[in-house]
This record gives C-alpha cells, structure tokens and sequence, in this order.
C-alpha cells in the first residue's frame, strides 16, 4: 500500500470507529505498519475534532525507537508502545486498533466473560471468544514499553485483548482484518450484557453445533464488511 492510501485507510479506520460507536470523541487510534521499524498512526492535531472527522493529514509517521519529529500542532499518542510493541512482537502484524468500546468495558467490569455463545449470528466473534479473548487486568494508561510488554504478556497469542476499565486492542495483519475483530468483539459484548441484563446466563456452544459453523472466508468476513462499512461512512457523508 503506497503511503497516501494507507495514510487515508487509517483515517477511515478512525472515522468508523467513532460512527460504529467504539471510541468517543478524541480517545483512540488507529496504526498501519509501513516498514520494519515505521508505522503510521493518527495524531491529535491542531484543530482536534475527534476520530468522526480524522482526515489523511492527521496520520503521521512514527518510528518504532520513539526518535519522532511530527507537524507543528500534532501530537503522538501517549499510547504508542501499544502498536509498536504489538507490531515488534508479532511480525505477521500490520494494524493494531486501539478503542474504547463500552459494551465491552461494561461486560468485563460487570465479571462477565466473553465466551462462545453465539453462533450464526457471528460466526467470526464466536472463533475469537472460543480462542479466548484475554483481558489485562490493569487500568492504566500504557504510556511506557514496560507496560506495553505487561499488556502482551496477558494478551498471549490472541489477536485481541480487553483492557479492563479502560478499552480493547485489536490487531491484524490488514486495518480491514483489525478493523473486523474490534467491532465483532464490541458485537459479542454486547449480546453477552444484554442477556445478562435480562437475566440470562447464555451456555457455550457445545462442539458439534461449532462443527458446523463453517469458515466463510476474508472475503465475506472482512473484505465485504469493511467495504460495508466504508459505505456507511459515505451515506452518512462522512466518508473521505
């Protein structure tokens, strides 16, 4: 991807997080690797209004070793060292997604675990919560590599991770595939608190109706649903 598509993909990675409603007002970003030690991720800038109106000129080049000079105005994320630990821990890593979803904060500060509990009604959110879906069990902001790493630690070889009181991680080797995963676990947080709130403890799908759940492949799963998604964006004229 040449560096000003990817600069525009990012910002409509942002752009969908806040009007799918994973992240309020200027919390959160979102990052794309673009070398072995450089990534592009979205800075506060100047003329802040929030990840809903992110535009190509605020995402800027980082370096992994932190030796960064951005435009006058802009800010790097405090959290960087979520992505660059994430993206030098994991080379198959290309996007890492960092959000405040509420349904998912909400269902693991009420003790709530998210399991495989559904099923055709996503079968992607189901494969992730069947892997396990981690938490780190910290509220803090991950300002420091130190921290980061603790994150990873927690996180183990799953592609997502709830940070508890605090938002989600969520990481692919596409913005699309990354993309993908925050929104179905936002999706399954969501089914898994409101049954709560009706009173209900869902059991885990047993086996054999696992077994037939096929893998409905990239295309249906993430390649269609982003395009969805983008075109969300433009119907609510808030595309790019």
């Amino acid at each position: 991807m040449q560096l000003t598509q990817a600069r525009r993909s990012v910002a409509e990675a942002c752009r969908v997080l806040a009007f799918s409603g994973l992240a309020q007002d200027v919390l959160g970003h979102v990052s794309f690797r673009v070398g072995p030690d450089e990534l592009l991720v979205r800075c506060r800038g100047p003329q802040e209004k929030g990840l809903l109106f992110t535009t190509p000129d605020d995402v800027h080049l980082v370096r992994f070793d932190g030796r960064n000079e951005v435009p006058a105005g802009y800010v790097i994320p405090t959290e960087l060292p979520i992505h660059v630990e994430v993206m030098r821990s994991r080379p198959a890593v290309n996007a890492v997604v960092h959000a405040h979803p509420p349904a998912v904060v909400m269902t693991d500060l009420a003790g709530l675990r998210l399991g495989p509990v559904v099923g055709a009604y996503n079968v992607p959110a189901m494969r992730l919560a069947r892997d396990g879906i981690p938490v780190y069990p910290r509220p803090v902001l991950i300002r420091r590599a130190e921290l980061a790493v603790e994150m990873l630690a927690a996180m183990g070889k799953a592609p997502v991770c709830v940070l508890r009181g605090h938002g989600l991680v969520a990481s692919g080797a596409s913005i699309a595939e990354a993309m993908i995963r925050a929104l179905n676990v936002e999706s399954l947080a969501k089914v898994v608190l409101g049954v709560a709130q009706a009173g209900g403890e869902p059991p885990d799908l047993p086996d054999e109706d696992i077994a037939e759940l096929p893998d409905l492949g990239s295309t249906l799963n993430e390649e269609n649903l982003w395009r969805y998604h983008l075109a969300r964006l433009n119907r609510a004229r808030l595309g790019l």
